[in-house]
């Protein structure tokens, strides 16, 4: 029983918040996020000063580059900041590219698996509005190896991702049309499904998959390759902070709260693999698999297996769409569709929310937005509230079980986690 890590809740900030604007730190978005998830979970100050004296409490936090974007490092230290609650907590920021927050939450559940904690605090958060596009693009192009691809290219993470469009209509010979317009509804899907978000960055904004599939016109430039703006995932301000915790902080938690224990979720399964860094290496490497993406894939199947539990298990699935072909390609990931048959689950409409596996029914990184090293703790909180009937309007409807799968760069870093009850 040791082993089992359940999941107590968590909340994240509003999405569409522009933190430079309201002239607040990067810390003030930690404290309030912090401070949210604990009243979230029903604990306070001082619970989490009984668990931290007894040395079983952990902080774990995602952040891609703070460095740039705030010119701030050393975040974990900043939770002395907030509380002296957090005084002695061992407490570190965790870094891996765009996956970030699912590798803060992958050492967190170690920690506990392993006996260590009882209780793990993990926040993902970053705050990106402080610089231009251009000068974010290239920030971001360091999440790539930015001598190689990165360094003045202009956006080149639209440019990695249209590759992989270029890839996937190469190695699996789909009609061009067809795949662009695949890609469209992809776009037009997350934005909808956004609409329903309170906390989407997108809730307000107009997309359909007519205006997406044009990408010549104005309103809807092309930022890279076969991409255009409609394509990508919004850069976000935004954090994100989940609790994690032991078998038996659950069991008195539960009594405590006169909930039944069986109704916390836990996490099943995980898994987290490495592909070769550069998009050249991964093209080559793709050449001899079934799949355009065989880490990836490997990543899910390690979940499946250690969850004891395959595709038809899930009610749910949360995609890393920081580009239309990246959730493309997770379709066949996820074990959904064989590779080279994605583009009949989406004319299907298998992957809408009332579909037979409904992707990122909440709106995705193309509709909720993406803080880079919020995103994976943001998709793992969505997957809980699915579990839990707490999604709201972009409820499914009852979830056994459900699938995250963040990436760092360009598919480079993979983490996959199954929660259910």
């Amino acid at each position: 029983m040791n082993n089992i890590v359940r999941v107590l809740g968590g909340e994240q900030t509003d999405f569409q918040r522009n933190w430079a604007k309201e002239g607040k730190s990067f810390f003030s978005i930690m404290k309030e996020t912090v401070e949210d998830a604990l009243e979230d979970v029903g604990l306070d100050y001082n619970d989490i000063r009984i668990v931290n004296d007894q040395n079983r409490f952990g902080i774990f936090v995602g952040n891609f580059n703070a460095e740039q974007y705030v010119n701030q490092g050393h975040l974990g230290a900043f939770f002395t900041e907030i509380d002296p609650v957090f005084y002695g907590a061992p407490a570190a920021r965790y870094e891996a590219a765009c996956a970030s927050g699912a590798i803060a939450l992958d050492a967190a559940a170690t920690k506990i698996r392993a006996g260590d904690y009882d209780v793990a605090l993990v926040l993902g958060i970053e705050v990106m509005k402080t610089v231009g596009a251009i000068v974010g693009g290239d920030f971001l192009g360091t999440a790539a190896y930015y001598e190689k691809e990165g360094k003045g290219i202009e956006f080149p993470f639209p440019k990695l991702f249209s590759r992989l469009a270029d890839e996937l209509l190469e190695k699996y010979k789909y009609p061009e049309q067809r795949f662009m317009d695949a890609l469209a509804e992809i776009s037009a899907k997350n934005y909808a499904n956004a609409k329903d978000n309170p906390k989407a960055h997108t809730r307000a904004w107009f997309m359909n998959k007519k205006h997406a599939a044009n990408r010549t016109s104005r309103f809807n430039i092309n930022v890279g390759g076969r991409l255009a703006v409609s394509d990508c995932s919004q850069v976000t301000d935004g954090a994100v902070a989940v609790l994690l915790c032991s078998e038996t902080f659950a069991r008195d938690y539960a009594a405590g709260k006169a909930k039944d224990l069986a109704e916390i979720p836990r996490v099943k399964g995980w898994g987290h693999r490495v592909a070769p860094l550069t998009m050249d290496v991964k093209i080559h490497d793709a050449k001899t698999h079934a799949h355009i993406l065989p880490w990836t894939r490997q990543t899910v199947e390690d979940a499946y297996r250690r969850a004891k539990l395959t595709f038809d298990d899930m009610d749910t699935f949360e995609a890393h769409d920081c580009f239309t072909s990246s959730e493309f390609a997770m379709i066949s990931a996820f074990g959904i569709t064989p590779p080279g048959k994605e583009l009949q689950a989406i004319e299907a409409g298998m992957v809408t929310r009332s579909g037979s596996y409904p992707i990122n029914p909440g709106g995705g990184l193309i509709g909720i937005g993406h803080p880079v090293g919020a995103s994976g703790v943001r998709m793992f909180l969505d997957v809980y509230r699915q579990i839990m009937g707490k999604a709201g309007d972009c409820q499914i409807g009852p979830v056994r079980n459900g699938m995250m799968l963040n990436i760092g760069g360009a598919a480079t870093t993979n983490v996959a986690f199954i929660l259910g009850k």
